[in-house]
């Protein structure tokens, strides 16, 4: 294992560690604020973290904690045994609950860690049917998460699961070890102080940020093998990166780690091929080598040597599913890309390089997104959809240029790293 992912103190031990990450998701994640509620969603196997972040949460005086914990082996069971008409339900009141307790200002906590595989053997069809219908059912939560309505965070936990995949030769409890080391060092969790640690990174973040705002590029285009793509940037687009304020007013981390910068494309101008520079992992598939073409926006042709069935579906979702909602720009340097783990994880490996999504935008890359209608942004260009997948198209041999307004190319990234201060 990469030496940056070693524990850096053997008097650190892993109950420590947990903490940390506790305290960083409450403090730093969410930016928690006294009388807030959290809902928390969790896998069984992540009860530990789970508790210690209802502690922290509690001591940052939280008013309730609410936690959902999902279980791999009941999901599994739905596909062995359930009807077939079935795969098309949700649990709409679930999700309904959960958008009033967002509207009503409660903060959300997921703590992510399923096993990457856990859906490979399964029907794809009855995959496609349930995610859909999962996906319509969670939209009036999502959109309040996605506009920041309320202040949010993911953060994750090493699961048997999850460390198997990423660790396949080592024994469970190895590969669980190495795990861990591995969540909390790129969650900085490892630093004399992880607080300050992460107020250090958002500001390095944020001075990013206001370079590209400042430039307010027309386009990005990405150069290298198996790309030339120019991604069109949405009308009055604004870069993030870092913490964020929500409508609330809360300062948050939406992401435990993070090391992009992102913005809206303009969901009709994108134009090009992109290839894929790592797999992505997707409802227990494994989808390597992709390669999509865009005319104006939208994919007209897309191949992949694994998995291209399954990137099939997923296309066909709903109309919006073809274009992309959100352009990120990672340098090859980052740690989770030094560490040379693939985690078949996209808060991880969208991390790891510059990256683009398919489906919905963010509307708080829109400057006065906040509270635009859904016909105002997409007269900027954001795009709709119900879903929104990452996946990296950045290494160290893909060059990124800005296009000002006048079709100036400016020299943003070469070889997968900065060039503009």
């Amino acid at each position: 294992m990469n030496d940056q992912f070693r524990n850096p103190s053997e008097a650190t031990s892993h109950a420590q560690r947990l903490d940390r990450l506790a305290e960083v998701a409450v403090r730093v994640g969410l930016g928690l604020k006294p009388g807030q509620e959290v809902v928390m969603t969790a896998p069984l196997d992540a009860v530990a973290l789970a508790r210690r972040i209802t502690e922290h949460a509690y001591k940052a005086g939280a008013s309730l904690v609410t936690t959902l914990f999902s279980d791999e082996e009941a999901t599994l069971m739905r596909f062995r045994h359930g009807r077939e008409d079935s795969f098309d339900t949700a649990s709409a009141w679930l999700y309904e609950g959960m958008a009033s307790a967002f509207k009503s200002g409660a903060a959300r906590l997921a703590i992510v860690g399923e096993d990457p595989s856990l859906l490979a053997q399964q029907d794809p069809e009855k995959v496609s049917r349930a995610n859909r219908a999962r996906s319509k059912a969670y939209m009036p939560a999502l959109n309040l998460i996605a506009g920041f309505d309320t202040n949010w965070t993911i953060v994750s936990a090493a699961t048997p699961a999850w460390a198997k995949a990423v660790f396949p030769n080592d024994p469970e409890e190895v590969a669980v070890a190495k795990l861990w080391d591995a969540i909390f060092s790129a969650s900085r969790v490892d630093a004399d102080d992880p607080i300050a640690a992460w107020a250090a990174h958002n500001g390095n973040l944020q001075t990013r940020t206001r370079m590209l705002n400042e430039k307010s590029y027309a386009a990005l285009h990405f150069k290298g093998p198996g790309t030339d793509l120019r991604v069109g940037l949405a009308d009055d687009h604004e870069w993030n990166g870092g913490s964020t304020t929500a409508k609330n007013g809360v300062v948050c981390n939406a992401n435990i780690p993070t090391e992009e910068v992102f913005t809206t494309p303009h969901k009709d101008r994108v134009d090009g091929t992109v290839t894929s520079t790592k797999p992505l992992s997707y409802q227990g598939t494994l989808i390597q080598d992709i390669q999509v073409r865009f005319e104006a926006g939208r994919i007209v042709e897309a191949k992949a040597r694994t998995g291209e069935a399954v990137l099939n579906k997923v296309l066909e979702t709903d109309e919006g599913a073809r274009r992309l909602g959100e352009v990120a720009l990672v340098p090859n340097s980052s740690p989770i890309s030094r560490s040379g783990l693939l985690f078949l994880n996209t808060l991880f490996d969208e991390n790891a390089s510059s990256h683009i999504a398919l489906g919905q935008a963010y509307s708080k890359c829109i400057r006065g997104g906040g509270t635009m209608s859904e016909q105002e942004l997409a007269a900027r260009g954001a795009n709709k959809s119900l879903i929104h997948i990452d996946w990296m198209i950045g290494s160290g041999q893909v060059d990124v240029d800005g296009i000002t307004a006048d079709g100036q190319a400016e020299p943003l990234m070469r070889g997968g790293e900065w060039v503009t201060a």
